[in-house]
């Protein structure tokens, strides 16, 4: 057991508190060995090794599917995509490509494999795009434990309940956590958007990822508090810190069992104003997640995954047949499907490496598809088939800029529909189309905007990063990186202005959204949509159903007379502590976002 109290950071990816004593499992990368092969017959032993590690993963990951958790199992059709992996050209011809051309062992042939994948991924500013490299490893590592003979069964040393620290945890081992054993677990590596951190919130056990070093410092033993929402860990606390934080988890627990309880309601302000909370995925296995915590509808459907992880383009029929099952889903709630939103430095093996110096003001998005617009035509025929049958499917164009990339975009959708009405398919015709606001040119023509479209949707990351100039990345500057700045705050006032001025509706689908301190803010600004990861939704469905619209209005006209972020958020907290002084507490204290 360690001594001395200390802190740990990392990022926390599933709420909620727990207090108990650590296990630690030190399990790192597999050791990878290089040596090449002198012969034919060594060459093919080495094929024969890998193919066998392939075949015995595969069992592995069916026998998984096949013992899943009933609150898993909507999981099961990720483990049929690591299944699939295993045998696609990123990695298993790849590999056998190395192993035969260049002569090289199979861990190190792997190795390599992983690398040429983690290329078309590092980097990308969308993090949940950035966080798919860990699907790839985990298939890769699997592998790489199989062939160097690694002992399985990762939860069989741990005899109490404790909580789990450890270098990292696949998705497929996160499904089947032994919740009997393990209360929380704290990862040195990960990301928000993994497919870990999502198992985690369907568990609802807290969790923390990126760490960085947490399996190296903590020992096992060592009393822990971990905070799932702002990913601090409290290493041997003190007397006065355990007391403080058991009351606190009685009270978080009870708090969130409780907005639980109503989140399936229509969140309708106190003097009767409906405002629409809807989910940001990116995963047809999150949809249940989504309707479990009051989603109804989804706002954001990331089209990106589909494209990535391959060497060559999905097919038209792959991509119907997703967004199909998601507006089924989903239906009769409304699913809003984004249309392409990557740059070409990221996209995947399938397309030419362009140089260009700076990709996020490159080749990207809605530009992207525009040069290439075969791409962005298939992905159309698939979302305008898929809403044929429930009526419920909206298509939205990112990153748009100028009335001239609308204008082009819809004179393709016009080609499209004239292909399928040419070709007997059924589609649906009078599918409403979209745009992100995401750049100061497009709130600068909003008025423009509105008339060619038949909705809003804010993606207030990017358009924060591009108003201010702020790269949340680059830690010099990262703290500037505010939604309450006053030009921020004046840009979203208006969009919604002018959209409403036109009759359409306009949602936020970034961040902001799903920061519920942040609700009296948007209310009063006048969005008809919210828009955010499923956990946010019971918190901020909770608070509109406790506010009145017309205080938030008075509120807005107050702030937007504020010069200074500081300015607006004294006044922001000072509201939420007068309206909201449960959520006040939690606020303060960090447990809430």
């Amino acid at each position: 057991m360690g001594n001395g109290s200390y802190k740990v950071k990392g990022v926390g990816v599933s709420q909620g508190i727990a207090i108990g004593r650590a296990f630690v499992i030190r399990r790192g990368p597999v050791s990878i060995p290089y040596y090449t092969l002198w012969s034919d017959e060594a060459v093919e032993e080495e094929c024969r090794k890998f193919e066998e590690a392939v075949r015995l993963v595969d069992e592995d990951l069916a026998g998984i599917k096949k013992n899943l958790r009933d609150d898993l199992k909507e999981y099961a059709s990720l483990l049929d995509a690591y299944r699939l992996m295993l045998r696609d050209r990123i990695i298993y011809d790849s590999t056998l490509e190395l192993i035969r051309e260049k002569q090289l062992n199979a861990l190190w042939a792997l190795s390599l494999t992983f690398e040429k994948a983690r290329k078309i991924f590092d980097g990308n500013e969308n993090a949940s795009i950035a966080d798919r490299i860990y699907d790839i490893g985990a298939v890769i590592d699997r592998l790489m434990r199989k062939i160097s003979g690694s002992q399985d069964g990762l939860f069989s040393p741990i005899k109490e309940r404790s909580i789990l620290v450890t270098y990292d945890l696949s998705p497929s081992d996160a499904a089947q956590l032994p919740l009997e054993k393990v209360m929380a677990f704290v990862l040195d590596i990960g990301g928000k958007t993994s497919h870990t951190a999502i198992i985690a919130r369907s568990l609802n056990i807290p969790a923390i990822m990126a760490t960085g070093q947490a399996s190296k410092k903590i020992q096992t033993g060592d009393l822990l508090i971990v905070d799932g929402t702002s990913g601090e860990v409290l290493v041997n606390p003190s007397e006065d810190e355990i007391q403080h934080y058991v009351e606190l988890q009685l009270r978080l627990d009870t708090y969130l069992r409780d907005i639980a309880r109503r989140s399936s309601l229509p969140a309708v302000t106190r003097d009767g104003v409906r405002v629409v909370v809807e989910a940001n995925i990116e995963l047809l296995e999150e949809i249940v997640a989504a309707k479990d915590s009051g989603a109804e509808g989804i706002g954001l459907f990331r089209t990106e995954f589909g494209f990535m992880n391959r060497e060559e383009l999905p097919t038209e029929e792959e991509l119907f047949q997703e967004y199909r099952q998601l507006a089924e889903l989903m239906a009769p709630g409304e699913v809003v499907i984004r249309t392409l939103d990557v740059g070409s430095d990221k996209l995947s093996a399938w397309f030419p490496h362009i140089y260009e110096p700076n990709p996020a003001l490159g080749l990207r998005s809605i530009r992207f598809c525009l040069k290439y617009p075969e791409i962005i035509k298939m992905q159309m025929r698939a979302i305008l088939r898929a809403g044929a049958a429930t009526k419920n499917v909206r298509m939205m164009f990112p990153l748009v800029s100028g009335v001239d990339e609308v204008r082009a975009v819809k004179a393709i959708l016009r080609e499209v529909k004239d292909e399928l009405r040419r070709a007997r398919v059924q589609f649906d015709d009078e599918m409403p189309i979209g745009v992100m606001i995401e750049v100061p040119s497009a709130v600068a023509i909003a008025d423009l905007l509105a008339r060619e479209v038949d909705f809003f949707s804010v993606g207030t990351n990017d358009l924060i990063q591009y108003a201010i100039a702020i790269d949340r990345q680059n830690e010099h500057v990262a703290h500037l990186f505010d939604a309450l700045h006053p030009g921020i705050l004046r840009m979203l006032h208006v969009t919604v202005r002018e959209a409403h001025k036109v009759g359409i509706p306009v949602s936020v689908c970034g961040e902001m959204a799903g920061e519920s301190f942040y609700v009296p803010v948007l209310l009063g600004l006048g969005f008809d949509k919210l828009s955010m990861n499923p956990q946010s939704i019971p918190r901020v469905k909770n608070l509109i159903s406790r506010s009145y619209k017309k205080h938030c209005e008075a509120f807005v006209r107050e702030i937007l007379r504020k010069d200074t972020p500081e300015d607006i958020r004294n006044l922001l907290m000072k509201t939420i502590e007068e309206q909201f002084p449960e959520e006040y507490h939690f606020f303060h204290s960090g447990f809430l976002v």
